[in-house]
């Protein structure tokens, strides 16, 4: 296994996000590397821009943002988000 040095990997995910019309497979070709690399690090880098949560009755609801950290002072006090 080929091991990259950090700064390329970075540099190979931001050039992946920043065009959006290119696949996985013509960014990795550009590079030079294997398809399965390049998806491992856009994956490992991934941010999370939303949660989804099933509620158990067929409804969902829908996060955006990371939300506001838990304090047993709140009590039973609807979520500020």
């Amino acid at each position: 296994m080929k091991n990259y040095p950090p700064q390329f990997k970075a540099d190979a995910v931001a050039l992946y996000e920043s065009r959006p019309e290119a696949t996985n497979r013509s960014v990795a070709a550009d590079l030079g590397i294997n398809p399965e690399t390049l998806r491992n690090w856009v994956r490992a880098t991934a941010k999370v821009t939303r949660v989804r949560w099933a509620m158990g009755d067929g409804t969902t609801v829908t996060c955006h943002g990371p939300g506001t950290p838990y304090a047993k002072s709140r009590g039973a006090t609807p979520s500020p988000d």
